[in-house]
């Protein structure tokens, strides 16, 4: 009996394991099925096709946030579309080299800008794109200034009959809420260190000083006329062409009866005034013609790179240069991307680091600055890096201003554009307290402490003198700390960068000149150069580094990330929803960065510089 029930028992284990086995193998082809579901196929590239660019939304070096908040965010409305100027120039610099590809189109409409910077980064690949002797055709229905910026480097550019070309020059204009903050009867306690530090302005101030008019003129006329420069360059037009455009327009298109596409090709910045059907079909007898879409063979930019990454996928053995993005205000803690959280950060510096493989690193920063203790984090990881004998190229965008400069200045060289912001070497601490506030409501407070210092530093009272002395020399130790890193790195005396520190913003073109930038030049430039004193030659390869994601994780991102397609094609559009949302954003962004400025005391290096 005891033998049956065991051979029993040995068949039951059998089938249970057997069953088991089934549920794994089930598991297994779900999960695949879903992995199919969800990835995307690699597209094919025609044999004769033009690379179409198309940007959407603003150039950025890094996409921001979560992938299916992002996907809801559209879904109502409310997103902000983003491009990496990485991936358009990865695919022209592609494109270049690549038989299958004719022609380059530049479709513009859907880009939003990202600063001279960036811009100037497409343009360069552009013009080597077109030493390939490719032609480069842009067409749109009209041209803003900075899709005006790229189209300039084509060889034609075809205006729609009712379209226009919006070139207004720059401009330097920002909220203050001083007026809404004395209605309200809030207390904004400001400490600053540097006499150009002008970001507190906006609490304290209902219009402009004259040091932050003086200031923003000097590094606006130096962007205005590189940007006049460049365009006039590539159109092979007047040096003085965009000036008189700008400034002659309201008399030109009385001239045109109000026909701004006339006025657009009498000043020679367009070569036709064509509608997008005429253009495809000059585009046809480039590259053929597209029977399924009936329109020219083309591939976009996004598609191009699926397929031609696809290749290079396997090709990642060897030594390699490491690049690290710092994109957005510098927070701490950890953040996702588009903001640069100082342990995320850190993190990825530390990877680099203790990667044998990585034998150089370039941080490519795109950063207005912000919390001292995290800017001051990760300049010691990138002090790190250095003394483990990694070379480290710091990279500039469109700003490296304030912490964003912070963070750059201990590299072995400092790369920036001509257009690049930066410089804003200065510090401040903002803390609104609101015992008016509440006065206003019939609120009090009272109470006992202590010492003097107790509840001293509680936002329902007002600050006692002896608190907003602290606070004051907190904030001039921080730029003291601040000046004197800045001296040391650029091996310059404390004087010499206090006289170019103060919270002054400078072009990159002045900066180099004053010490505070050691090279102009591309981020390509950069990266040969970490290449070159790394020994790694004129082949390198280029490894982004960023936080990895476990099977798990990448199998939930791209799910949710389909969920958010789907939820997008589900819902309705909100337009009066998301208009008024757009409308009111701006007062939230300034109202929600005073509530996190105003959670410690700890002081900031913050630049707010950027250009309409």
């Amino acid at each position: 009996m005891k033998s049956f029930v065991k051979v029993l028992s040995i068949i039951w284990r059998g089938l249970d394991g057997f069953r088991k086995v089934l549920h794994l193998l089930v598991l297994l082809l779900i999960f695949s099925l879903i992995l199919v579901a969800v990835s995307p196929r690699i597209p094919i590239v025609p044999r004769t096709a033009a690379l179409v660019v198309a940007p959407q939304g603003a150039l950025v070096e890094q996409l921001s946030g979560d992938p299916f908040e992002r996907a809801l965010a559209e879904a109502y409305g409310q997103g902000n579309p983003e491009t990496l100027v990485r991936d358009v120039i990865d695919a022209i610099e592609a494109a270049g080299k690549d038989d299958r590809i004719k022609a380059l189109v530049l479709d513009l409409g859907s880009m939003a800008g990202g600063g001279i910077a960036k811009l100037e980064e497409v343009a360069v690949a552009l013009r080597k794109f077109k030493g390939s002797g490719k032609p480069v055709i842009a067409l749109g229905e009209g041209y803003d200034q900075g899709q005006y910026y790229l189209a300039a480097s084509a060889d034609e550019i075809y205006l729609d009959p009712q379209g226009l070309v919006l070139i207004q020059g720059f401009g330097y204009y920002r909220m203050f809420l001083k007026g809404v903050i004395d209605k309200l009867a809030v207390d904004v306690n400001i400490f600053r260190a540097g006499k150009f530090k002008s970001f507190t302005d906006q609490y304290s101030r209902s219009d402009m000083s004259e040091q932050e008019r003086e200031e923003s003129t000097a590094w606006l006329n130096a962007l205005w006329g590189q940007y006049q420069t460049a365009v006039t360059k590539a159109r092979g037009i007047d040096s003085g062409a965009i000036t008189a455009y700008v400034n002659e327009l309201p008399l030109a298109t009385g001239e045109q009866k109000g026909d701004l596409a006339k006025v657009a090709l009498e000043r020679k910045l367009v070569t036709e005034i064509k509608s997008r059907q005429e253009v495809e079909e000059r585009l046809k007898s480039l590259v053929g013609t597209d029977e399924e879409q009936h329109t020219y063979q083309g591939i976009s930019h996004w598609d191009y790179l699926r397929a031609i990454r696809a290749a290079r996928a396997l090709d990642i053995d060897g030594k390699r240069l490491g690049v690290v993005v710092a994109s957005g205000e510098i927070l701490d803690g950890e953040h996702p991307p588009g903001t640069i959280g100082s342990q995320s950060a850190v993190a990825l510096l530390r990877k680099a680091r203790f990667d044998d493989d990585i034998k150089a690193v370039v941080l490519r920063i795109d950063s207005p600055g912000g919390s001292m203790l995290a800017s001051e984090v990760i300049r010691r990881e990138v002090s790190a890096l250095r003394a483990a004998g990694k070379p480290v190229i710091a990279s500039m965008s469109s700003t490296a201003a304030s912490g964003g400069y912070y963070i750059a200045m201990d590299a072995d060289e400092i790369w920036a554009s001509p257009s690049t912001l930066t410089g804003s070497i200065g510090v401040f601490a903002v803390i609104p307290t609101f015992e008016r506030t509440l006065g206003k409501l019939g609120i009090t407070t009272d109470g006992v402490g202590t010492t003097p210092l107790a509840g001293a530093m509680d936002i329902q009272r007002s600050f006692k003198p002896e608190v907003r002395e602290i606070l004051q020399w907190s904030v001039t130790h921080a730029y003291n700390t601040f000046i004197g890193h800045v001296a040391a790195a650029r091996e310059k005396t404390v004087e010499e960068i206090d006289a170019v520190a103060q919270g002054r913003v400078w072009a990159g073109s002045d900066a180099v000149d004053i010490g505070l930038v050691d090279k102009l030049g591309s981020y390509r430039e950069a990266l040969d150069a970490a290449a070159a004193r790394a020994s790694l030659g004129k082949d390198y390869k280029v490894e982004y580094i960023e936080a990895s994601l476990g099977w798990r994780q990448a199998l939930a991102r791209q799910t949710q990330m389909l969920a958010g397609r789907l939820t997008q094609a589900l819902l309705p559009e909100e337009d009066l929803l998301g208009h008024a949302r757009r409308l009111w954003s701006p007062v939230e962004h300034e109202l929600a960065r005073l509530a996190r400025f105003s959670e410690t005391a700890e002081p900031y290096y913050y630049c707010a510089c950027s250009i309409n």
